[in-house]
């Protein structure tokens, strides 16, 4: 009895560790809000029901569209919708990190995401990426303290050439006290490779923006690009599916839809369906 009792225990306990692996290792589908800016303007209310409609329950995004704090916090709750991820501009991050840090404890968001580092159009170079790498480490230093974590969000130009490599190798090796938010269109627009780099780095990326790209559209190094080439998810030319599978394997926390065309009401819902259908593979 005391041999089957034992063998009962171990399995009970493989079961919650595995059960506890799932839960800590499962991709959340989110949703960036700027994907939805101009619906916005329309019916803040009504395009936070449809957000819930497509079966997403987590966004990214930080204002409250002029409502109040608390109404806003309202309409999030009888949608469902939780804030995980709110923006901090370079400037903020630099000059008042814990102005954001408190604005992201507020929402209840466990990340601060800097989207773009101030620089001459198409001059990103050394100075600014060493600059930037600075003013992250220092404020991801006190996001990392109130228990929250800071990520840059690259854009394309960091992907120029340095040394054996390129700027952006030179930001994530130096980067000790903030992590990464992949936006793989970004990434590739920029020449990088955004499989290759989970690859490499797979504890720098809890975050990824989930945005595919038109075939046969060309790169650019200055981080700008015609948002018409924003395509349902999969039905583009970068590996969506090979990189929802290597998100797997990392433990990235969110996968979160980016769509900035003026097709997203339509190809959103899309996006969600394939990237639930990679997931159950």
């Amino acid at each position: 009895m005391a041999c089957y009792l034992s063998k009962i225990s171990s399995f009970l306990l493989v079961y919650l560790i595995s059960g506890l692996s799932l839960m800590v290792n499962a991709q959340e589908i989110a949703l960036q809000l700027y994907s939805l800016r101009n619906q916005m303007k329309i019916d803040v209310e009504r395009y936070h029901e449809i957000i819930n409609q497509w079966g997403i329950r987590y966004i990214e995004g930080g204002g409250t569209y002029g409502m109040s704090d608390q109404d806003y916090q309202d309409l999030l709750h009888r949608n469902g919708l939780k804030m995980v991820s709110i923006g901090g501009s370079f400037e903020e991050m630099r000059d008042n990190p814990k102005a954001v840090i408190e604005r992201a404890k507020a929402f209840g968001a466990k990340y601060i995401v800097t989207f773009w580092v101030p620089h001459a159009s198409g001059k990103f170079g050394m100075d600014d990426a060493k600059n930037a790498v600075e003013v992250f480490n220092a404020a991801g230093k006190l996001v990392k303290d109130a228990g929250l974590t800071f990520c840059y969000h690259p854009h394309g130009y960091e992907f120029k050439p340095h040394g054996d490599g390129t700027l952006f190798d030179y930001m994530i090796q130096s980067a000790r006290d903030f992590d990464f938010q992949m936006d793989i269109f970004w990434v590739k627009m920029g020449g990088g490779d955004p499989l290759g780099l989970l690859r490499k780095h797979p504890a720098k990326f809890p975050l990824l923006h989930m945005k595919d790209r038109k075939s046969g559209t060309a790169g650019t190094t200055d981080g700008t690009g015609d948002v018409e080439t924003n395509v349902v998810l999969g039905t583009g030319d970068i590996d969506i599916a090979g990189i929802i599978r290597q998100a797997k394997m990392n433990g990235v926390e969110y996968l979160i839809i980016e769509d900035e065309s003026s097709r997203s009401v339509s190809q959103i819902p899309q996006s969600v369906r394939y990237i639930n259908q990679i997931l159950k593979e």
